[in-house]
């Protein structure tokens, strides 16, 4: 009997590759680059599965060209790049890999709050330059995190974690959430609910951590930054199209926030030109999961839910089923 044939749009770790190619026909695009869109729909005419990743547009044209499709495989936890009305009309599912990077995107999200606060970034670069000539009182001075107030927008996996790291620091964190918390879950926590616009106002750092959806969609815009404190940092490791990206180089640039942090952005790979220039932000290229222990497990998770469709067994981790 034939092996399904999956199709994947980029090369993954070697140890996820490997087991692809055992249990399945597995083909994918050898020079690993984001795919166009009629690669995609190329790839898909003899899949029965596809693996795809967050920047992949997964919609009707691509089901319409797969008709072996039974299962898109997502290699993320979140799902916006993917039709689901046109997967539900084709009868196709669509999987995604939850809870594996909760911790690693937590600590990310600390790495870059600590980045734009201490300023570590511009000061390794001038250290780099051979510009430093000493210690001296006034120079690099950045914003201390112990004992501030942090706020939490979205409380899901990683935002309770992120919650978890504040303890250390005896920081105040308050958080707002569309679904908010248990008082018992609250408590052991250490969180209190704030409507968005207070927690905005009462914040030192705000921190993103919600899905992409017609609700969130800039949901940090001209005003949201504007009732900011002008000393607060804001930091991004959820989807880019959360904040309005013009509006945040706008707030920056009029300094009425103090700096930005900032994994994700409104239309990557491409970055506001502005942004790139400003020292109190510090960008990275969408590195939350990057550890290699959390990639491969990703994709252990993605080989699962693909067993899973072509055995006729309950998947572990479906969007739609």
């Amino acid at each position: 009997m034939p092996k399904p044939v999956v199709f994947s749009t980029r090369a993954l770790p070697k140890p996820v590759m490997d087991a692809l190619k055992t249990e399945f026909d597995f083909r994918y695009d050898p020079p690993d680059r984001p795919l166009e869109k009629k690669e995609i729909l190329a790839g898909v005419k003899q899949a029965d599965g596809i693996i795809s990743m967050l920047s992949d547009p997964i919609d009707q044209e691509v089901f319409e060209a797969g008709p072996l499709l039974k299962i898109v495989a997502n290699y993320a936890v979140g799902y916006n790049n993917i039709d689901l009305k046109a997967a539900q009309k084709h009868r196709i599912a669509v999987t995604n890999t939850p809870g594996v990077l909760t911790e690693t995107t937590a600590d990310l999200t600390w790495a870059l709050l600590m980045a734009v606060s201490r300023r570590i970034c511009e000061a390794h670069q001038w250290v780099q330059s051979g510009q430093w000539t000493g210690w001296a009182p006034t120079e690099m001075m950045g914003a201390d995190i112990f004992g501030k107030t942090l706020g939490i927008i979205g409380m899901g996996r990683i935002g309770k974690a992120v919650a978890r790291r504040a303890a250390g620091f005896n920081m105040k964190t308050i958080y707002y959430s569309r679904r908010p918390l248990s008082p018992a879950e609250e408590q052991s926590l250490g969180l209190v609910f704030q409507p968005l616009t207070a927690l905005l106002e009462a914040s030192d750092f705000v921190t993103l951590h919600l899905p992409l959806n017609m609700d969130s969609r800039y949901l940090i815009d001209a005003p949201a930054l504007h009732r900011m404190k002008k000393n607060a940092f804001l930091i991004n490791t959820s989807r880019g199209p959360v904040v309005d990206e013009q509006a945040l180089c706008t707030a920056l640039l009029e300094k009425e926030i103090a700096g930005a942090g900032l994994d994700v952005f409104e239309a990557e790979p491409v970055i506001s030109s502005a942004l790139l220039k400003m020292n109190n932000v510090v960008t990275l290229p969408h590195i939350g999961s990057a550890s290699k222990e959390t990639r491969v497990k990703m994709g252990f998770i993605v080989l699962e839910n693909l067993k899973a469709r072509f055995e006729g067994k309950p998947l572990p981790h479906f969007v739609i089923k």
